[in-house]
């Protein structure tokens, strides 16, 4: 005949499972839930972030100006194209500001996203980008030489 204290510990050890189980039931269901919401926002993400990269590609797109007025709005500004740029022509951030009539704080500021350069200014830029290191040096020289 079994003994009273197993019989009843087995009776404990059940009515905890059963306890459990029904606890660990709902927490299973909301992880599920989490889970499926967790992913739907994931996939939400990707898809805005592609929205949002497609909407900065055709941003992108416009063409080069010349010089009109009409030409010059269309002058598209990219700060790490300006670094790049600078560094291409082995440019100081002074230099660069002479070459353009602006300070050297100023295409710091425009490099760090910090202002936006004028109209004006955007027209110098992009003059800018068709010359190399020679026509640089020699058109430095030139606005050094007058001041001299």
């Amino acid at each position: 005949m079994p003994n009273i204290a197993s019989v009843l510990k087995e009776e404990v050890i059940r009515l905890a499972r059963k306890e459990v189980r029904a606890v660990t039931e709902g927490l299973k269901k909301a992880t599920a839930l989490h889970r499926s919401e967790i992913a739907t926002l994931k996939r939400r993400i990707a898809t805005l972030e592609k929205g949002q990269a497609r909407g900065e590609q055709k941003r992108g797109a416009s063409a080069e100006p010349a010089g009109s007025p009409e030409e010059v709005s269309q002058i598209r500004f990219s700060a790490k194209r300006l670094a790049r740029q600078r560094a291409k022509l082995g440019l100081s951030a002074a230099d660069m500001g002479l070459l353009l009539g602006v300070s050297a704080q100023t295409v710091y500021n425009w490099e760090a996203e910090k202002s936006r350069p004028r109209r004006s200014q955007l027209a110098a830029i992009a003059a800018l980008r068709g010359i190399g290191k020679r026509q640089v040096k020699a058109r430095l020289e030139a606005l050094a030489t007058p001041a001299e």
